[in-house]
C-alpha cells in the first residue's frame, strides 16, 4: 500500500472510531493490541492487512472498505436461554432526537449527558452538521456538545439523511425563528401506514408558518405579523406535535397557552431542557402548558435527558418472555406505572426498590426485579393512550408477553395503520396470534416457541418483538436486515449478551 492510501485509511479508521464514541485505547483492547499501535495507523504510519481491516471494521460496526455492494447487519440468536444479572435503561431515543432540534434555539453551547448512541441520533447528527452545526463527542463518548453557527445552511442539508429519520419534522418550530423562507425534506423512518402532519401544521400557524409540500419537501413561509392570541389547542395529543408547539413557543416574545398537550415523558424533558435555556414552562405532566417565551437565546447550558421507559418495557419484557429473574435498573417508574399494573393483575412476580432521582433531578427512577412468573391472559383488552395510559410504543411488547400467558388476550392498537399486522411474524415462531383488522390481534397462549429465520419487520418496536421470542425459542434463529432496531437501542445485541443472551451480529459475504 502506498502512504497515501494508508493515511486515507487511517483517517477512515479514525472517523468511524470517533463516530463510534471510543478512544484509540478502547478500539486496542477490541482488536488485542497497543494504544500506539491504533494511533500509528490512524496517522498512515503503519502496514495493515485486509485481516486487520475488517477486524476493525467488525469492531466498530463500519464497512471501513467495502468490497462492491456494503450488506445490511444480520442477527444469528441461539434461543432457550435464561438472562440473569443486572442491566442498565439507556437515556431515552425520543428525549435525545428532540432535545437535538432544539439546540437549534440556542446561540450558545450545549452538552446533553449520556445521549443514546443509535441511527436516529446519527441520522439528526449528520443533519445538523450538513447545514452548519458543529457536533463532537466528548468525555471518551460519553456526551455530545452541540454549537450551533450565526447561520444556517439549509441548501446544503443531508436530504438522505433527513429522509430516514421522522424527528427532522421538529426542525419547523426552531426553524421558524430563524428565516422567513425554508424548507425540509419529507419525514421518513418507520413504517407505520399513513401518519398525517397536519396536526403540525395546525399548531405552528399560530406563530405564522405556512407550509406547502411538494416535490418530496416542506416548503414554509413565515408571516412575522402573526402571533399567538389565544390558546394553541392541538387537535392530536401527540408527542412530536406537542413538542414542535413548545419549540415554537419557547422562541415566541409573550406568554403562549398550548392545550390538549401530551405529557409524555419525553415532552417533560424537553420542558426541562427549555428551562435551563430561560424559558418558563407552567404545567409539565398536564395537558395545558403555559410557555413563557424568550425573543433570543444565548446560553452555555449542560443537560442530562432522562432513561427511556420503553427501552425499560423491553427489557421487562426480555426476562418474562424467557422465564428469568432479571434486575432493570434505573427504571423511570412513572412512565410505567399502568404497564406494571396491567402485568401484575396478570400475575407478574416482580419487586421494586426505592425511588431516586435521574440524572436531570425530576424524573423519579427505581431498579426492578422480575422473576418468572405464570401469567394469565387480562380480562379486558390491551390498548394504548396518552400518558398516563399504557405507552403507545409499550403496546407490541403487550403481544409476546401475552403468548406465554395463559389465555386470550385482545390487543388494540389503533394508532398505527399497519403496526398490528407485524405482530402476526410472531407466527412464525410458534405464536399464536390471529389477526382481526389491521388494528386488533388475538393472542393465544402459553406458546412453545421454535426457531426461525426470518426479515427483521420495518417498524422498531414489533422488530425487537420478533428479537426477544427468538431469544426465548430453543435452537439457532436469524433475524435478517436489523437497521431499524439500530435506529432505537444502542448496542442491544451486546447488552443482552451480557446477561445471558447468545446474539451474534453478522453481514453477508
Amino acid at each position: 500500500m502506498t502512504d497515501d492510501y494508508l493515511s486515507r485509511i487511517g483517517k477512515l479508521i479514525r472517523d468511524a472510531r470517533q463516530h463510534r464514541g471510543w478512544t484509540q485505547s478502547q478500539l486496542a483492547e477490541a482488536l488485542g493490541t497497543s494504544q500506539s499501535a491504533v494511533n500509528r495507523i490512524e496517522r498512515g504510519n503503519q502496514n495493515i492487512s485486509l485481516e486487520m481491516i475488517a477486524r476493525i471494521g467488525e469492531a466498530l460496526d463500519s464497512e471501513i472498505v467495502s468490497l462492491g455492494y456494503a450488506g445490511p447487519m444480520h442477527l444469528r440468536v441461539v434461543g432457550g436461554r435464561r438472562l440473569s444479572g443486572a442491566i442498565d435503561v439507556k437515556t431515552s431515543k425520543n428525549a435525545c432526537v428532540a432535545l437535538l432540534c432544539a439546540t437549534l434555539l440556542n446561540a450558545g453551547r450545549t452538552t446533553l449527558r449520556r445521549v443514546a448512541r443509535i441511527e436516529e441520533v446519527y441520522r439528526i447528527l449528520e443533519v445538523l452538521g450538513s447545514i452548519g452545526v458543529r457536533t463532537r463527542w466528548v468525555n471518551d463518548g460519553a456526551d455530545l456538545e452541540i454549537v450551533p453557527p450565526a447561520e444556517l445552511d439549509l441548501e446544503a442539508m443531508d436530504t438522505e439523511a433527513a429522509r430516514r429519520t421522522r424527528s427532522v419534522i421538529m426542525f419547523l418550530g426552531p426553524l421558524l425563528h430563524r428565516m422567513n423562507h425554508f424548507r425540509i425534506p419529507y419525514a421518513g423512518g418507520c413504517d407505520l401506514g399513513t401518519r398525517t402532519v397536519q396536526p403540525h401544521m395546525t399548531a405552528l400557524r399560530h406563530f405564522g408558518l405556512e407550509v406547502t409540500a411538494t416535490d418530496g419537501m416542506y416548503h414554509s413561509a413565515v408571516d412575522r405579523s402573526v402571533a399567538p392570541t389565544r390558546a394553541i389547542v392541538l387537535t392530536e395529543r401527540g408527542d412530536t406535535v406537542t413538542e414542535n408547539a413548545l419549540l415554537a413557543a419557547a422562541r415566541h416574545d409573550g406568554v403562549t397557552v398550548i392545550r390538549n398537550a401530551s405529557s409524555n415523558y419525553m415532552v417533560q424533558d424537553l420542558c426541562f431542557f427549555l428551562e435551563e435555556l430561560g424559558v418558563k414552562v407552567e404545567g409539565v405532566g398536564t395537558t395545558t402548558l403555559t410557555v413563557h417565551g424568550v425573543a433570543h437565546i444565548d446560553r452555555d447550558v449542560d443537560y442530562s435527558p432522562s432513561e427511556d421507559p420503553v427501552e425499560a418495557m423491553s427489557l421487562l419484557a426480555a426476562a418474562v418472555i424467557t422465564e428469568s429473574e432479571l434486575t432493570i435498573r434505573r427504571v423511570p417508574v412513572e412512565f410505567l406505572e399502568i404497564e406494571l399494573a396491567v402485568l401484575e393483575e396478570m400475575g407478574l412476580d416482580h419487586e421494586r426498590g426505592r425511588e431516586y432521582a435521574a440524572d436531570n433531578g425530576r424524573t423519579r427512577l427505581v431498579d426492578l426485579i422480575v422473576r418468572p412468573s405464570k401469567l394469565q391472559a387480562p380480562i379486558d383488552k390491551i390498548h394504548p393512550m396518552p400518558f398516563p395510559g399504557v405507552n403507545i410504543d409499550n403496546v407490541p411488547f403487550f403481544a409476546a408477553i401475552a403468548a406465554v400467558a395463559q389465555g386470550s388476550t385482545l390487543i388494540h392498537d389503533w394508532v398505527y395503520d399497519n403496526r398490528a399486522i407485524y405482530l402476526t411474524e410472531l407466527n412464525r415462531l410458534g405464536a399464536h396470534v390471529k389477526l382481526l383488522d389491521p388494528h386488533r390481534v388475538l393472542v393465544e397462549g402459553p406458546t412453545r416457541w421454535r426457531s426461525a429465520e426470518m426479515m427483521c419487520p420495518p417498524a422498531l418496536r414489533p422488530a425487537v418483538v420478533v428479537l426477544l421470542a427468538m431469544m426465548a425459542a430453543p435452537g439457532t434463529s436469524v433475524l435478517r436486515n436489523v437497521y431499524v432496531i439500530n435506529r432505537g437501542y444502542e448496542d442491544l445485541a451486546e447488552r443482552l449478551n451480557s446477561i445471558g443472551a447468545q446474539i451474534e451480529t453478522f453481514r453477508d459475504i
